[in-house]
């Protein structure tokens, strides 16, 4: 008897899977997706409801016939891609092309039994339709959210059909895509510079940036200053600091130096002493369970890994790796969610662990239940360890360095989440000197809680002005205090910050751009472009991203505006409800969208063909260099091209460090990153990653961060 067929779409999870099942089964992959619109054209036909055309993937057509020759002859096959809208859509791809191949055979063998010259009254034993394939075979889909032995076998038990609104609302996001992207990107190609691409997220998340970047041009510092007095209470006890916070009743506001040394004369004059503590506990309650939005923010915070890095990872630790058991383990449920969901068999094996780990103080009496975002998933759950018996420190021999320390944080942050809130004593001290009121807060742990498992990471501060909280002495209301020393220290406002991969799925979260699975592609699709730079790892908008943005934002207002975009993803979301049909969504969309860009075409303007003057002359005929734009932004080009094509990175001002050298530095970019060089290159060979003052204007520090 034929075994039984599973298809997953990576080799990684057949080999896993396939340990789980055993001998009645037989697993494959896909690779991934194996149909598409094509790559050559629109593959869109917009004038009979948008009907796609999919065409094997050429890299895939390989790959698919095996898939075809492996189905034929089996009693079930099992489609399990992964459980979202994208793994919904290979499904129903791949049962199309199952479907297809079953069809193709039906047709050869109806051939051949005719070619036999049978008599004409003798009926076909074979069904209209049928092949020799079909015969008692049937295609089922499977999902699962983690890769467990109980998970895989549960799935099997309860098949289900395809989820057709699920791939309906995946069909709409695709064809979407393509339709924005194919009329956009040759528009780009046409006014800027062939090799640009636009997209209708991947527009809007370039925008946050390059908004940003011009509130942080346009920001102007203010001064201002604040007085710090170190106080002690009497001869032994430890000293402490206030901050001077009022003047009277009115908040104190110094300007000036001049105010402020003004000020710092007059509290020395002053007797100092207690005149009010306030004590309270205070809890601080856990986090949820990571979702795919909260990873990636966390990952960057702590472990400094891009989107794309943490998700990579995570895909790893999902699939199944080698822990040392007989056979491969999926150390994380999928993660690609917007769930906080957490399955009632995780809750009570955690809320046992818990129990037996760290005693019964450490156990809330009854589970933690949190509230996912409006438009999340709950079919899905959170991102969280399979088995929470598998500790960081267990598997960590098995695992790199960095799967180890991205699977620590979601373990620790699930341990976390149903773990007793963290108690504190706050204490706030008000301090008289006269007519000047100073404050002094001090904090201290009475219970750990769940912050014994996981300590959050601190987003950088905005003011390095604020009120530290150490642990104060023992204070009382009427204390005479001695003053140690009075210090004004001068501050500024600061810009708003540049984003980071953190703040940049925070935001797009946020503001309801994308979906999880859309994050870390949408970032890496900017910095490929070039539309952005990481700097100090922090996102820099290139000249080239600001005058895509901005010539995007002139004629197609509503694909860069936010909120437009985010009922889009909303649209997407009632499709998959069964809310919504697909097509008509599309054509809401395409109708005018369509209109704009045949304006576009006539009305913007063509970069490509401004040129800006220099003084620098071509090295080659002699005749003046100008500045134009392309691909990869400004570059000098001859004034006599077509006939002299020399061209050559614009110096940026800046001159060679190299002793001796009188050249300039150029940007290049080589394998795919961006450095400075000299101009006289081969001559000289100085090279370094960053201008002297580049990453400096928002405050930001200059260190590298990596760059996927």
């Amino acid at each position: 008897m034929a075994k039984n067929l599973v298809i997953v779409e990576s080799p990684t999870k057949a080999k896993t899977i396939t340990k789980i099942l055993g001998s009645e089964f037989d697993v494959t992959s896909s690779m991934g997706h194996l149909r598409d619109l094509p790559a050559s054209k629109l593959g869109v036909d917009v004038e009979h409801d948008f009907e796609p055309h999919y065409i094997v993937i050429q890299k895939r057509r390989k790959i698919a016939k095996q898939l075809q020759e492996e189905a034929r002859g089996r009693a079930a096959i099992y489609l399990a891609p992964d459980p979202d809208r994208e793994g919904e859509a290979i499904s129903w791809h791949l049962a199309r092309l199952l479907q297809d191949d079953e069809e193709a055979q039906a047709k050869k063998a109806d051939a051949k039994e005719a070619s036999a010259k049978k008599p004409a009254s003798a009926p076909s034993k074979r069904s209209k339709g049928a092949g020799a394939i079909r015969n008692g075979r049937q295609i089922f889909r499977i999902a699962f959210h983690e890769i467990t032995p109980e998970a895989i076998k549960t799935a099997i038990k309860h098949p289900r059909i395809i989820n057709l609104n699920l791939v309906n609302a995946q069909q709409a996001r695709r064809i979407l895509d393509r339709l924005v992207g194919y009329s956009l990107s040759p528009l780009l190609w046409r006014k800027i510079g062939r090799g640009l691409s636009a997209g209708r997220v991947q527009s809007v998340a370039l925008r946050l940036i390059v908004d940003r970047e011009k509130e942080i041009e346009a920001f102007v510092p203010q001064e201002y200053w604040t007085i710090e007095a170190e106080l002690q209470r009497g001869k032994g006890d430890p000293s402490f600091k206030a901050q001077l916070e009022k003047i009277g009743e009115k908040k104190a506001e110094v300007r000036t130096q001049a105010d402020a040394d003004h000020l710092t004369a007059e509290l020395k004059k002053q007797t100092f002493s207690v005149g009010d503590v306030q004590e309270k506990e205070q809890k601080r309650y856990p986090k949820p369970p990571f979702t795919t939005s909260t990873l990636q923010q966390e990952a960057f915070n702590k472990l400094g890994f891009s989107s794309a890095r943490t998700m990579r990872l995570a895909q790893q630790l999902y699939e199944g790796l080698e822990i040392g058991e007989p056979n491969p383990v999926g150390l994380i449920s999928y993660m690609r969610t917007d769930s906080v969901r957490i399955a009632p068999e995780a809750l009570g094996a955690l809320r046992s662990f818990i129990g037996k780990r760290f005693g019964k103080t450490y156990l809330p009496a009854e589970p933690r239940h949190y509230k996912s975002r409006k438009s999340a998933q709950e079919a899905h759950e959170a991102i969280r360890p399979t088995g929470v018996a598998h500790t960081p420190e267990s598997v960590k021999p098995f695992l790199t360095e960095e799967q180890a320390a991205l699977y620590q944080l979601v373990w620790q942050r699930f341990v976390a989440s149903q773990m007793s809130d963290a108690v504190d004593q706050v204490v706030s001290v008000r301090i008289d000197a006269g007519k000047f009121h100073l404050k002094a807060n001090g904090r201290t742990n009475l219970f750990p809680g769940w912050t014994k498992v996981y300590q959050e990471a601190k987003e950088p501060e905005r003011d390095d002005d604020a009120l530290p909280e150490g642990v104060l002495p023992p204070l009382a209301a009427g204390d005479r205090l001695t003053l140690l020393g009075c210090t004004p220290s001068q501050h500024f406002t600061k810009p708003p910050r540049r984003y980071t991969d953190a703040s940049l799925v925070k935001a797009l979260e946020e503001d309801g751009i994308g979906r999880p699975s859309t994050y870390a592609p949408t970032i890496q699709t900017i910095v490929e472009r070039d539309y952005v730079r990481r700097t100090g790892g922090s996102f820099v908008p290139t000249k080239l991203g600001r005058i895509v943005t901005e010539m995007l934002i002139e004629h197609f207002p509503e694909v860069m505006d936010l909120k437009f975009t985010a009922e889009m993803e909303e649209e997407l979301d009632r499709i998959e409800e069964g809310d919504l049909e697909w097509v008509s969504v599309v054509r809401h969309f395409y109708t005018p969208f369509s209109a704009r860009v045949v304006t576009a075409h006539e009305k913007m303007r063509e970069v490509k063909r401004e040129v800006i003057p220099t003084n620098y002359t071509c090295e080659k005929c002699g005749k003046p260099m100008v500045i134009k734009w392309g691909r990869f932004g400004q570059f000098l080009s001859c004034s006599d091209y077509p006939h002299c094509k020399n061209a050559r990175p614009v110096p940026t001002g800046v001159k060679c460090a190299q002793p001796g050298c009188s050249g300039e530095l150029v940007e290049r970019r080589a394998r795919g990153r961006h450095f400075y060089g000299c101009s006289n290159y081969p001559t000289c060979r100085y090279t370094t990653r960053r201008l002297p003052t580049e990453g400096k204007s928002s405050g930001e520090a200059t260190d590298d961060s990596e760059a996927d």
